[in-house]
């Protein structure tokens, strides 16, 4: 019989391996690694997502890393923009392969009035080879090369079928302008993936369990984009890597032997929670640190992520940024004195993280 946990239990180990108990003295890439990359279509939302978790975090660390392309922001899984770090973009990425083609297929493909998608792709490659190039000047481009095609349609295509990094200085804490894509292979440096096929998706699953477990299968497919997983997790499991737990409403979680599950009575501090973040985000178990009627409350119409108020280790509230980049605080439930003191000083420190430069 697999062994039950409480919804306290899967709340606190969750965010004890995500760091949002307690900030780590820590460098910025072994956290990244350690949440197996970070939301990025939002440029500063890494940045939010790091202060979060590491002390006295200083964005300049985030901006060597990406100007020395240890990490890179790229297209990856759910063909969402990830920010991680580099090496394991280059093995992920072919990982994220279908779930781009499907989006090419569904998404692109059907908006051509005759150009064919290879054509397309082999003239972005070469427009792109030994330079780095904008979204919209590859567009317009390609559109000399395909007239009558739609450029946006046509840097899609580029976007779904190539291994793009957008560089610097867009990604940067101060940095600005439209996408601009490199080559991956030109950018990082050419090499192999150090893994491939399912021996890379079961380390994708470790990773995943390592800093999100323990977990649902769906959640794992869910935050991946990746289908068809139970078998190669149950065959895990049979091989005495993954071991099954009961989450407090029945769910049939699975996470690495021998890693513990935390003490349902660790104090969980106010976090103010990234814009998109995975521990929230993207999350078939969402559950542990939200109810789906408050989640639901924070869904905006265009798709924008609000940042996230954790209080005692679950959603209460959303902030975000007003236009003088002071951050203002929404309360999705009724808070006490205390809690509102506590949510104010975590306000403090995120203005002071504002003002660096």
């Amino acid at each position: 019989m697999s062994e039950a946990i409480t919804l306290r239990q899967w709340n606190r180990t969750l965010l004890q391996r995500q760091h949002l108990l307690a900030r780590v003295d820590e460098d910025a890439i072994e956290v990244l690694d350690r949440c197996v990359g970070m939301q990025s279509q939002d440029p500063r939302a890494a940045f939010f997502g790091l202060w979060s978790r590491i002390a006295d975090f200083e964005p300049a660390e985030l901006d060597e890393l990406m100007i020395d392309r240890e990490v890179v922001r790229i297209a990856l899984l759910r063909s969402t923009v990830f920010l991680l770090d580099a090496e394991d973009a280059r093995w992920i990425r072919p990982l994220a392969g279908p779930i781009l083609q499907r989006e090419l297929d569904q998404a692109y493909i059907p908006r051509l009035t005759s150009a064919d998608p290879s054509r397309v792709l082999d003239d972005a490659a070469g427009l792109l080879a030994g330079r780095e190039v904008t979204g919209a000047q590859l567009g317009k481009e390609l559109a000399v090369r395909h007239p009558g095609e739609n450029p946006s349609t046509l840097t899609g295509i580029a976007r779904c079928g190539l291994p793009l990094v957008q560089v610097p200085p867009r990604g940067l804490w101060r940095g600005h302008g439209s996408p601009t894509y490199r080559l991956f292979d030109e950018w990082v440096g050419p090499g192999e993936p150090a893994v491939v096929d399912d021996d890379a998706r079961a380390d994708l699953i470790r990773l995943y369990l390592r800093g999100f477990g323990p977990t649902t299968v769906k959640a794992i497919q869910m935050w991946s984009g990746l289908t068809r997983l139970r078998p190669l997790v149950e065959k895990m499991e049979a091989d005495w890597e993954l071991v099954r737990l009961t989450g407090p409403h029945g769910e049939v979680l699975f996470d690495l032997d021998g890693l513990p599950v935390a003490d349902p009575d660790l104090p969980a501090p106010v976090r103010l929670v990234a814009p998109f973040d995975h521990v929230i985000g993207a999350q078939a178990d969402r559950i542990r640190v939200a109810e789906p009627e408050m989640y639901r409350r924070t869904v905006t119409p265009n798709g924008r992520s609000p940042g996230f108020v954790f209080i005692d280790g679950f959603l209460s509230g959303t902030w975000h940024l007003g236009d003088d980049e002071a951050p203002r605080v929404e309360f999705l439930r009724p808070v006490s004195d205390a809690e509102r003191r506590e949510v104010d000083a975590e306000v403090e420190r995120l203005r002071d993280f504002l003002a660096c430069t």
